[in-house]
């Protein structure tokens, strides 16, 4: 599949998907937008694909949404419903990440922005080079929160974290990043997309089936009280349990001292 403003790259198990505006620290235009949903779209159909790193070209992860050729604002007689479904676009390509249904890791690679920082947040693992910066910007241009973020910030670092990134608009560098939780894993810059890379090749070589319920145990607990979350973890481990050849596979890679090979099914 051939994109314009992203490439995708599919080895071992594992696809990098890399947004490529760097002109425009890789601000989302509306082709940019369209490529995420329809690359989120494939990758959640392919059962070769284990983990997904996302980064971006350049200096840039995602500047956020890009503001250089918007359209005048729209006439006042239209219905204020209407114009929440036309903006409705705004949050679609983190909700795509969020929903992707496989374990995916967010290479920080510089700044991170607006719907751009929406975008990282979505992953579930993020990392970061001494050049990740994080900036809500929302509130500079008479906006509230958009893509997530209102969802995401304050379940990963806390709410008074999170209200303070957002009403202030600071920029968090890579160092305080780390320490408030935003990012998980500190690097250098030159090794940034090897790193993540080894994160994904270790997911990959896991069970792929006991990778996405886990993943997705995760994200619905923060919906579920205690009981309600115990049995959705049964119901995850009943799903881990009808791939039986894996199963296999771990009890008799067990016993004959050598690395399970994982299938999924």
């Amino acid at each position: 599949m051939a994109f314009q403003h992203l490439l995708l790259e599919i080895s071992d198990h594992i696809a990098t998907v890399t947004l490529q505006r760097p002109e425009k620290l890789n601000a989302l235009d509306r082709t940019l937008q369209r490529e995420l949903l329809d690359v989120c779209a494939t990758l959640k159909q392919d059962d070769t694909v284990r983990a997904v790193i996302f980064t971006g070209a350049g200096r840039g992860f995602c500047s956020g949404a890009d503001v250089s050729g918007a359209p005048p604002e729209p006439p006042e007689h239209i219905p204020w419903q209407q114009l929440t479904d036309e903006e409705s676009w705004v949050g679609r390509q983190a909700r795509a990440i969020y929903h992707i249904d496989k374990p995916t890791i967010a290479a920080v690679n510089g700044i991170a922005a607006g719907a751009g920082f929406s975008l990282a947040l979505a992953c579930d693992i993020r990392i970061g080079s001494e050049h990740a910066r994080f900036k809500a910007v929302f509130i500079e241009r008479n906006l509230s929160p958009d893509s997530g973020m209102s969802y995401l910030l304050p379940r990963i670092v806390g709410q008074g974290n999170a209200l303070d990134l957002v009403l202030t608009s600071r920029t968090v560098d890579a160092a305080e990043a780390l320490r408030i939780g935003l990012l998980q894993r500190l690097v250098p810059h030159e090794h940034l997309l090897d790193e993540a890379r080894a994160i994904a090749s270790q997911i990959a070589a896991l069970p792929p089936i006991a990778a996405i319920m886990s993943r997705r145990v995760i994200q619905r607990s923060w919906e579920n009280d205690f009981d309600a979350q115990l049995r959705e973890e049964i119901h995850a481990i009943a799903i881990c349990r009808r791939a039986v050849n894996d199963t296999r596979e771990q009890r008799q890679a067990f016993l004959e001292r050598r690395p399970p090979r994982f299938t999924g099914s």
